[in-house]
Parts: structure tokens; sequence; C-alpha cells
């Protein structure tokens, strides 16, 4: 059964604070999103693709704005062939009995339909949308992604579980699993843990992960970035328990100040220039350092879109890794805009840590 998610009113378009949380908890909740449509106030089309969606033994979850509230309830009794009740001082249809403040589900042939109420500053009402599929995600290292396909495909299908396949950066593949038995999925990835030693960590979110690994073991990490701008502290700020393994970071940009804050070498920085490989082992150990943290990331990079040159052109990016005893250092040429290139470089950032201590972060 597919899930369609439907946004109602022209807040969701454009207030891209909001639609986000929302997506997150409704993410949080479902297995998989189908098919994610916006709707603005008044739009003809919304009452023929809800009657379409209902008709075909569909999961629905519809969020709209108190404003709209009502005014969907009356377009779902339509196609229903009902009426609308005051229950708990909400309008909603009188064949439904599941409901919680701002949130009601309806069963109607075969399908579900779930309609959430919410606007901005407000606390997001529980998903009441509940699916039989269980769901697990795997993320494998240093293994190209059409090889993974080629040796995992048979084995879901002895295990009866569907797999998708995705590259995240080079190097690095998610493989989001779903069946109706979390045995069989399980078993999935017990076999793909043998296949696979020491390149398996299995979790839908590896930021998170890695924190609770590292507060498990009371360590800590810091960061020294300069094309990135503290997105890489963001994606560990975004979470919570960051403040149990990350005292601070650094945002370096101007030379002054990797030489002043984070102790660069201002020959080398003259020598090789702020976008090198020397530069950015300077900068992991002037942040591990300043912070006596087990583990220091740093890059610096052209993100663009100006600043290229012929020998270190818009995506040149590099990357440092430091643990208390070893440190490496890392060369990309990448492509895309400025934020596409800020994002693969963290998330290549990530990946090195994890390969720099195996032994914390994979189970050897």
């Amino acid at each position: 059964m597919k899930t369609y998610l439907l946004f109602i009113g022209n807040k969701f378009i454009y207030n891209n604070s909001l639609k986000e949380y929302i997506l997150r908890n409704i993410q949080n909740s479902t297995d998989f999103i189908d098919n994610i449509s916006f709707f603005k106030e008044g739009d003809n089309t919304l009452f023929e693709y809800l009657d379409l969606l209902v008709n075909i033994n569909s999961n629905v979850i519809v969020v709209t704005t108190k404003q709209n509230f009502s005014t969907i309830g009356k377009v779902i009794c339509t196609i229903t062939e009902d009426n609308q009740v005051l229950k708990d001082n909400m309008l909603i249809p009188s064949e439904c009995n599941l409901y919680e403040p701002g949130s009601y589900l309806l069963e109607y042939n075969q399908s579900n339909i779930n309609v959430i109420c919410i606007d901005e500053m407000q606390k997001m009402p529980q998903c009441l949308l509940s699916q039989e599929i269980s769901h697990n995600t795997i993320n494998i290292f240093d293994e190209q992604s059409d090889s993974l396909k080629i040796i995992l495909e048979p084995i879901a299908q002895t295990y009866d579980v569907h797999i998708d396949i995705v590259n995240i950066i080079d190097g690095w593949t998610k493989i989001n699993i779903t069946s109706k038995k979390y045995g069989n999925i399980s078993q999935f990835v017990g076999s793909a843990k043998q296949l696979f030693p020491s390149k398996i960590i299995a979790t839908a979110n590896i930021v998170k992960y890695i924190i609770d690994k590292l507060t498990h073991t009371n360590k800590k990490i810091t960061f020294a970035e300069s094309c990135t701008g503290g997105l890489l502290s963001y994606y560990f700020t975004k979470e919570n328990g960051a403040s149990n393994i990350l005292d601070g970071s650094l945002v370096t940009y101007s030379n002054i100040i990797k030489e002043n804050w984070l102790a660069v070498d201002e020959n080398i920085l003259k020598e090789n220039g702020a976008v090198s490989a020397e530069v950015v082992s300077e900068m992991s150990e002037g942040a591990i350092n300043v912070s006596s943290a087990n583990y220091a990331l740093s890059i610096s990079g052209i993100a663009g879109e100006g600043g290229g040159t012929e020998d270190k052109p818009v995506g040149t990016v590099y990357i440092g890794v430091r643990t208390q005893d070893k440190h490496e250092e890392i060369h990309l040429n990448l492509h895309g805009d400025r934020n596409y290139i800020q994002s693969q470089s963290v998330l290549y950032a990530i990946k090195l840590l994890l390969l720099i201590d195996k032994e914390m972060f994979f189970e050897i």
C-alpha cells in the first residue's frame, strides 16, 4: 500500500522551516512516503486528486492549516458520503473513531486517511497512520553500489525483503530495507554483515549513531571549518546529545584567523595556499590541541560560485581527520553548486571519521 502526503495551504509551500519540521515528524512515524504533493488554498484539483487516492487502496496523510481544516473535512465527507460532527472541539467525519487533538484517522474503502492540522510555531499533532511494514537501514562503506546490487539483491529475494540502494557519496552506500516480517530483515542484515565485515553500520541516522558511540565511550570531537562555514557543526548540533561529545568548533575563513585561532603556520599557508592538504592537517592539529578532543575534522576548499583557479578550480576541497595518534588528509574534486559542494564535503568528512577508527565505529 502506497503512502501519499498532501500539504494544503500556501504556507507549506513558502515556509520551509515549518515544512521541514512536519516532514521530519511524519518520516519518523511512517516507513516511506511514495509521493508528496502541494496544493494552494482554493485549488480546484484537490477534490479530484483526493477522490482518486481514497479509492485506490492507499494511505493518505493530509496536512492542513486551522483555516482549511474544516473545509478539508467537508471535501472528505463528500467523497465518503459522510457528515462532519463535533468531537472534542474538532469537526471531523462521523465515521472517524480514532482521533487526537489536531489529528484524526478515517478508514474508507480499504484506504486510510489521516488529516493533521498545524500552523506555524505549533507543536506537531500525532500522526495516527500506522503501517505493518517493518524497515531498517544499513550503511556500507568502501564498496561500489553496482557490486552491492549484484550481491545483495539475490539475498533480499531469499529473505523476502525489498531493498533500495542509494549512493550517498563515493564509497558510502545507503540501503533501505522493507518487509512485512521484521525477522526477515534481521536475517538479511545479518547475512550482509557476514559478507561485508567491518564495513556496515546499521542505522538510518549516521550522525546520531556517532554521537551515541562517542557518548558511550566518553569521547569528544571538534571541527575546524573554512568553506563549509559551520555546516559540519550543524549536522551534529541538530541532533539530541551533541553537547555530550562537542565542546565547541571553529569556523576559520581567513588566513589570519587560521593562524591566530588554530596556529596554522604562516609559511605553510604561503607555500601551499589555504586550500591544501598541508593546511587542513594543521587545522585539525590546532583544533585538537585547543579543544583536547579525541577526534578533529577539518575542511578547506573552494565552494564557488567563483574563486577557482586553473590549478584549484571550484569544487577543490581538502579534508583532514585526526585522532590523538594518527591523521589523514584527502583531496576532492567536487561538482555542483555552492550548497551541494558544501554538503558533499561534510559527508566526506563524516565518512573519513568513521574509517579512521573502525574499531570504534564498526562491529569488528
